[in-house]
């Protein structure tokens, strides 16, 4: 048996074509780090700016008031008289405050609300695709389908 030496095909360009992969995993790596340390520098002014009275949102999701801050905890009112003490890093955002013209417009659409007339009873009704339906017009098919269990036949 005779072994032959045979040269593979290539596309030529030698090592150019080994570097641009490795060139690019090193720039994917290099702007996630990036975007990472933006993260962490938002993060870290977000939690010095806090003082007292300021909403702010957890990073487990609960909402509540600073009551007061040192330099490892925040102290949080979640409840009226209810307080925790979290460490800042646990801090995930603060709640802006809300303006006097969203309190405004709320009141607004109140008052609207409280001027729509109830439709007369000599206007056309409304046409209402279920309306008047009874349970028992409900095909078979529509109502929910559980899994069977070991006790049913």
């Amino acid at each position: 048996m005779q072994l032959l030496a045979v040269p593979m095909a290539s596309s030529g360009g030698g090592g150019i074509t080994l570097l641009i992969p490795l060139i690019l995993i090193v720039g994917m790596i290099w702007f996630m780090s990036r975007t990472q340390r933006k993260q962490r520098e938002r993060q870290a002014q977000t939690v010095a700016s806090l003082s007292p009275g300021t909403k702010v949102i957890t990073t487990s999701g609960m909402v509540g008031i600073v009551e007061e801050t040192d330099d490892e905890y925040v102290t949080l009112e979640i409840s009226d008289g209810v307080l925790i003490q979290v460490v800042k890093a646990a801090i995930g955002r603060v709640i802006p405050e809300e303006d006097a013209t969203a309190d405004e417009a709320v009141e607004s659409t109140e008052e609207v609300a409280d001027v729509v007339e109830e439709p007369a009873a000599d206007k056309d009704p409304v046409d209402v695709p279920d309306a008047g339906r009874d349970k028992a017009d409900v095909k078979a098919q529509d109502a929910p389908k559980t899994p069977p269990t070991h006790t049913e036949n």
